[in-house]
């Protein structure tokens, strides 16, 4: 498929990888390890999210995601060179930790972690308005947590890890057209399960 660069308003959507980006994978290809460190360094921490949304467990995770990077490695000469690394990396991240998942690894209680969106600062918010949102995120990952690991994925990579749908289509391994009715019925079963989370919370 060619890569695409379609225009919405005064921003500019692109498929094509960035030219510092397409450099240093040509020279990892070459053999030049210092250029596939620094696409390590530059993606390592979003390819340990993309694992944990798979595993939720860290240690797995790191696991799962050092171990993409050599399977990434081995396989740089069947990658194309009109296509965004990262996103490539991350179907690699998101296989290995399903083949870890299944294959039996270790399991810990662990929540996804993620980045609150209200502020914190103690002279606006009350400390009832700081519990009530702490329970709101912890109920909120909490129904993320309990969805099929397919609905999980996706939701984790759009509003979690903020991957575009070129990338989330890439990492889930289906057609871009296919993203967003994904995303929509994700969502709704995300609200599914919080609205009868809250009517059990609410008569407790």
């Amino acid at each position: 498929m060619e890569p695409r660069c379609a225009e919405r308003g005064s921003r500019v959507v692109e498929d094509r990888p960035p030219a510092e980006e397409a450099e240093l994978v040509s020279r990892a290809r070459r053999g030049d390890v210092a250029a596939f460190e620094s696409l390590v360094a530059a993606h390592q921490e979003m390819a340990f999210r993309t694992a944990f949304l798979v595993l939720r467990d860290a240690a797995e995770a790191e696991d799962a995601a050092q171990e993409a990077f050599v399977k990434a490695y081995r396989a740089l000469d069947r990658f194309r060179d009109d296509a965004p690394f990262r996103p490539w990396l991350l179907r690699i991240a998101a296989n290995e930790a399903r083949n870890r998942r299944r294959s039996g690894g270790r399991r810990r209680a662990l929540q996804l972690r993620v980045e609150a969106t209200i502020s914190r600062d103690a002279s606006v918010q009350s400390a009832e308005a700081t519990a009530l949102a702490s329970e709101g995120r912890r109920r909120l990952l909490d129904a993320v947590n309990a969805l099929s690991d397919d609905d999980r994925l996706v939701i984790g990579a759009r509003y979690f890890l903020d991957l575009s749908e070129a990338e989330i289509a890439t990492l889930a391994g289906v057609a871009r057209g296919t993203v967003k009715s994904r995303l929509s019925r994700a969502r709704a079963r995300l609200a599914q399960r919080l609205a009868t989370e809250s009517e059990g919370w609410t008569d407790d």
